[in-house]
């Protein structure tokens, strides 16, 4: 009893109660314990009766359990809980209470109030300031919840806004890149020339939408024919644009010299003249004399060809030193005469296959691209691409291609 009666001398709703009337109060009032967690009461339920908190604190809480739910204040030893309820119409809730301790309380029923609203009018002010602080809190705490939310939707529309920049900038490139890739495969010969003497087969597979490598057979005359193979630094839309620049340059120059190492050194003096942009090429350029079964070849820092001859394996052609293009003012280059009889075959390739890694961290190298290639019996130039090709890919398994591959393979007829 004495208890109940210093805590409610310590509720500012009771501090103009003189000492019989906190004693009579304190008598009809009936204590009540609750654990920390426990719910008073849910936002809906009917209210007959309030809460003097004597001790501990609770959370006032909005829309519990709901998307939307959120804490409205958090109400400490020496307030009333739930005296909105007994005023308002319906007697509803108009939140729900829930224990941040454990909590020692006064019950207050309806009766209660009105028979001490009756013996103390004055005690109807101070109930109607605390009603007016709490409805205004409220209030304020729902102005503060709408701002906040519409500082989300308005992030949420700049987001979507800057989202939808981003797809339309996407799919600008994306078309881009496709105009560019179509480009590039116009500058790469569409179909090889014909020839009686010789059979070619070709695979080319860039990793992005356009890449660093190219090809190309030439009509010279008199039975020859130039062919190239070339792999630019680097990838993507810049090394496309100095292939593409490299690929003409050649062509250009190729109808100019019987010479394949002067084709090279004047591509690379046009490189140097008109790039800077630090991009450099392998590029291995030779040309096909029908008429004596040869090919004759100047090699730019790019891998050698690989041979194969009738009942025998695949081998690998020594190097010497080569240069790439677009970086030496005076360039080295490997240059090379080779024999290539009826029935032998030639393959020239980017290191774009030789240099692919295997699931197991290992590369392909230039033994699997020759076992491949097979031994015996030459294929046509077109299976013996096929062939590789289909070699690199069971090899690879699930690991992505991280460069550009070329295989032009040549067969003597």
């Amino acid at each position: 009893m004495l208890i109940h009666v210093e805590a409610l001398r310590r509720v500012p709703l009771f501090e103009s109660l003189s000492e019989s009337d906190l004693r009579e109060l304190a008598s009809e009032l009936l204590p009540m314990d609750m654990e920390q967690g426990s719910l008073m009461f849910r936002e809906g339920d009917l209210g007959n009766k309030c809460y003097i908190l004597i001790e501990g604190q609770v959370e006032i809480i909005k829309s519990l359990g709901t998307p939307d739910e959120r804490l409205l204040g958090v109400r400490h030893s020496g307030e009333a809980i739930g005296e909105m309820s007994l005023f308002s119409k319906g007697h509803q809730r108009t939140a729900s209470v829930r224990a941040i301790t454990p909590l020692k309380l006064l019950v207050m029923k309806r009766d209660d109030l009105e028979r001490l609203l009756r013996k103390q009018p004055d005690l109807a002010f101070h109930f109607m300031a605390t009603l007016s602080r709490r409805l205004e809190e409220s209030e304020n705490h729902t102005i503060r919840d709408l701002r906040e939310k519409n500082r989300q939707l308005q992030q949420a529309f700049d987001e979507l806004k800057a989202a939808q920049v981003q797809i339309v900038e996407k799919e600008r490139l994306e078309r881009e890149l496709e105009v560019a890739r179509d480009i590039q495969l116009s500058i790469l010969p569409r179909a090889l020339p014909g020839n009686t003497s010789w059979e070619f087969g070709i695979h080319f597979s860039s990793m992005e939408a356009v890449g660093g490598d190219f090809y190309d057979v030439i009509e010279l005359g008199n039975g020859k024919l130039g062919v190239a193979v070339g792999d630019v630094s680097g990838h993507g839309v810049p090394a496309a644009l100095f292939m593409s620049l490299t690929a003409t340059l050649l062509r250009a120059e190729a109808v100019r010299s019987n010479s394949p190492a002067e084709v090279l050194r004047a591509v690379n003096r046009h490189l140097l003249a008109t790039s800077d942009s630090g991009l450099f090429i392998t590029v291995i350029y030779g040309i096909l004399d029908s008429s004596s079964r040869s090919f004759q070849y100047a090699r730019a820092g790019h891998p050698t060809p690989l041979l194969i001859h009738p009942g025998r394996p695949a081998v690998q052609l020594e190097a010497e030193l080569g240069q790439v293009l677009g970086f030496h003012e005076e360039l080295a280059l490997d240059e090379v005469a080779l024999s290539l009889p009826q029935g032998s075959a030639m393959l020239i390739y980017t290191d774009g296959i030789t240099e692919a890694v295997g699931s197991n961290g290992d590369s392909f190298g230039e033994a699997r691209v020759m076992e491949a290639m097979g031994a015996g019996e030459i294929k046509g130039a077109e299976e013996i691409c096929q062939q590789v090709w289909k070699a690199l890919q069971a090899f690879r398994g699930t690991v992505p291609q991280d460069d550009d591959v070329t295989l032009l393979a040549v067969r003597s007829n």
